[in-house]
Parts: structure tokens; C-alpha cells; sequence
């Protein structure tokens, strides 16, 4: 006498994890993208508003604000993440002010592909001569 098996849920463990897997990786690797999207904006942000108000300071330069933002981002930050890095003279609220801009492409999870391209500034009223010359 044959006996039948009972054909219950065996093997729907297989199905089920590839079915869950489908959406949660894609979801997993589009926090992350998210996150190093956010990390690599906040911190050239930061680093645009620091050499603004280094350029900004009384006896500073430009280039010497430009090197600044680069000293803040250059451990944080991937080199090829940031396009370009920019000084200028704008105006704020009447008074001179200092305004750097950084162009900055964070590819698909840092690896590669599609790039997600952004611009940060940041801004500082320039410092006058304590001394009261005018430049």
C-alpha cells in the first residue's frame, strides 16, 4: 500500500523570503543612499559656511577661505564627490559679504551610476578694518 504524503507548507519558506526580499532591499539601499546623500550635504555645508567666515575675517583672503572649506570636507567627503569650489563677493542685508558655493555629485551609494548633483553655499559678512581704512 502506497502511502501519499501530505504536501502541507514545505518549502513555502523559500518563496516567502525571496517575495519579502524584493521590497526590502531596495528599500534598505535607498536609506542608505539617502543617508550618504544627507551626510555628504550637511558636511559640505558646513565646510562652504566655515571658509566663508574664514575669507570673511579681518586680514584673510579668498584663497585662504577656499582652503579652508577644502581642510573641512577633505576627511569627511570623497574627493571625486565634490565638482567645484567657488568664492565670491555678494551682498547681504547692504553690507560686503563673502559667498562660496560647492557643486557637489554623490553617485548611487557612492559606488557608481546616476549621480544625485547638488549645490551648497554658504555666506559671511566681510569684516571691516578695526582700524577703520578703507580697502
Amino acid at each position: 500500500m502506497a502511502r501519499f504524503r501530505e504536501r502541507g507548507e514545505h518549502g513555502s519558506a523559500v518563496v516567502d523570503f525571496v517575495l519579502v526580499m524584493v521590497l526590502l532591499v531596495p528599500l534598505v539601499l535607498g536609506v542608505m543612499q539617502l543617508a550618504l546623500v544627507l551626510h555628504v550635504r550637511n558636511t559640505v555645508a558646513l565646510a562652504a559656511s566655515e571658509g566663508a567666515r574664514h575669507a570673511a575675517a579681518w586680514e584673510s583672503t579668498p584663497e585662504d577661505g577656499l582652503a579652508r572649506t577644502r581642510d573641512q570636507w577633505d576627511g569627511a567627503v570623497a574627493q571625486r564627490f565634490v565638482k567645484a569650489t567657488r568664492i565670491e563677493v555678494s551682498e547681504f542685508a547692504g553690507a560686503p559679504a563673502y559667498r562660496v558655493e560647492i557643486d557637489v555629485a554623490v553617485p548611487a551609494l557612492g559606488l557608481g551610476g546616476p549621480a544625485v548633483s547638488f549645490t551648497v553655499s554658504g555666506n559671511a559678512v566681510i569684516e571691516p578694518d578695526p582700524t577703520g581704512a578703507v580697502p
